[in-house]
């Protein structure tokens, strides 16, 4: 093997044809003969190329309705012969089989095709298995061999051949065959994903997860880390889909926090009105809703004003000029909303450490999916947590029934508990937050930081009593004892949404009945870790 090998014959075969022609093209004026296959060959032909059919070298023409076409040895043992391997050239020349330095394949659209909800015999037509073969063993033989399996790889691809005058490097081939086993292998998991998701298998002895590397980051989470985003394909509204119009590049911990704002202020539907959630550390400091989004983000922020500096605001409208002027007021990394107006863009555009990221609606909070976490050895895998409770789900245990005022907060904050790190507890009044407490070993302790918080943002804004008093308030895992319940009533709230569930659940309910709370119990729990 030499560093520097030249490509005299490529074989094309592309479900997508973008760029086909301009490279085949260029190929061609190397003099680089071109040998293709179906519908590849159709298209280089209709733009004046001269081509070989891959059946040419077979000696079989295309048969089964394209299911067999290039597994053939007159095809791979073009790609897998090594070239300074005396038997391999001579079994090359006995066989008459012709040396294929350049492979270019992309896949079926498996990905693309189940992705719009096909049946499941036009998703198995879709599965391509003459592309993977070939892949893998141009890769192999990246030694000689080209694989392109990208378009974003062709323009390099002739920026190597230009370069070297009609050759490429061993390390250009490297990293080709890097690309090209990736694709494989994220081909494969899709196909294995959808059989186990059709077939029903929650727990598949074998899963495997693949990305499509959307950017490189400057670092992880803290500086010392590595990091890099990847999108998995699904096309979620959020974070992985939206579009940054201005900015710096986002960090891990942005990407992070942005996702946890989005993924909450979607649990309100815009047509319910305008809903504001304001991030920080993947935990909310406010959230809120309001006769507009002006009036929304005002009383997210009106929660906890000093965690909201250098916080995630996340909008479940577009955003509009006013509402731009008021966050603009305060420092703020990233906005996201689903849409944003002229007026908002030109506030937002004095502020250029400041992102602002638009999608093209909200993500569904009920849609299923997987959610993952790496352990030592090993993953985490479950269902995300696409829990929702209706009204005339809830059960009221107390002997005081909750007012219609106070059953609207305690869903309201039931929404946001499910999105604040376990042991979460929510006060919510009048459609918006006053105190959250997130993160602590003891619920109790959660109770308690939440009614401290309210406390100081009532000294900050001038009021007489806290923000709790007169709230509801939501706690994500039951109350294991009285004591968390009756440091929420101390606080002043008067109703509470819980799941139920302890052994001491009737003491609980004697607590509040004595202190003349009204409480309802979910039997859903929303745990996050």
């Amino acid at each position: 093997m030499t560093d520097l090998t030249p490509v005299r014959r490529a074989l094309l075969s592309v479900s997508d044809k973008t760029g086909l022609v301009e490279l085949a093209k260029t190929l061609a004026a190397r003099g680089i003969e071109l040998v293709s296959t179906g519908g590849t060959a159709r298209t280089m032909r209709e733009a004046g190329l001269e081509v070989q059919d891959v059946s040419d070298l077979t000696g079989f023409p295309e048969m089964m309705d394209g299911r067999v076409k290039t597994l053939h040895p007159g095809v791979h043992g073009g790609l897998l012969a090594l070239r300074d391997d005396d038997a391999h050239v001579a079994a090359m020349k006995e066989h008459g089989i012709g040396a294929i330095d350049l492979l270019v394949v992309n896949l079926y659209p498996f990905e693309q095709t189940v992705a719009r909800g096909a049946g499941y015999d036009e998703a198995i037509e879709n599965i391509d298995i003459g592309g993977p073969a070939m892949i893998r063993a141009a890769a192999k033989n990246h030694a000689f061999v080209n694989v392109v399996v990208d378009v974003e790889d062709y323009q390099p691809l002739l920026d190597e051949l230009e370069a070297h005058d009609g050759r490429t490097s061993y390390a250009f081939r490297q990293r080709l065959a890097l690309n090209a086993y990736a694709r494989t292998g994220a081909y494969d998991a899709a196909v294995s994903a959808w059989m186990a998701d059709t077939l029903g298998e929650t727990a598949p002895r074998r899963r495997v997860f693949a990305g499509t590397l959307a950017q490189t980051l400057r670092y992880g989470e803290n500086p010392h880390q590595g990091a890099a985003f990847y999108t998995d394909g699904t096309a979620r509204a959020g974070i992985s889909t939206a579009e940054q119009h201005q900015g710096k590049e986002l960090s891990y911990n942005n990407i992070n926090d942005t996702d946890a704002a989005f993924e909450l202020v979607s649990e309100f539907l815009p047509e319910d009105g305008p809903a504001c959630a304001i991030i920080k550390h993947a935990n909310p400091c406010g959230v809120a809703r309001g006769a507009s989004l002006t009036e929304a983000y005002s009383r997210a922020f009106d929660c906890d004003r000093t965690s909201a500096f250098g916080g995630i605001v996340a909008l479940n409208q577009p955003l509009d000029r006013a509402t731009a002027e008021a966050i603009a007021e305060i420092f703020t990394e990233v906005v996201i909303a689903p849409g944003a107006d002229e007026g908002a863009r030109e506030v937002f555009a004095a502020k250029k450490n400041l992102r602002l990221l638009t999608t093209d609606g909200l993500s569904d909070p009920a849609a299923g999916g997987l959610a993952v976490r790496q352990v030592s050895g090993g993953f985490l895998v479950q269902d995300r947590d696409n829990g929702r409770i209706g009204e005339w789900e809830l059960k009221t245990v107390t002997k005081r029934q909750p007012t219609s005022e106070e059953l609207a907060d305690l869903l309201f904050a039931w929404k946001v508990a499910k999105h604040v790190k376990s042991n979460a507890i929510v006060y919510v009044k009048d459609g918006a937050t006053v105190g959250v407490g997130a993160g602590q070993m003891s619920r109790v302790d959660s109770t308690r930081i939440a009614a401290r918080k309210s406390q100081d943002m009532a000294e900050a804004l001038g009021l007489s009593t806290p923000l709790t008093q007169g709230s509801v308030v939501a706690s994500d895992a039951f109350f294991p004892f009285p004591d968390g319940l009756l440091t929420a009533a101390e606080a002043g709230a008067t109703a509470v949404i819980q799941p139920g569930g302890s052994m001491r659940d009737d003491k609980v309910i004697e607590a509040a009945d004595e202190a003349g709370l009204a409480m309802v119990f979910t039997s859903m729990r929303h745990f996050r870790h």
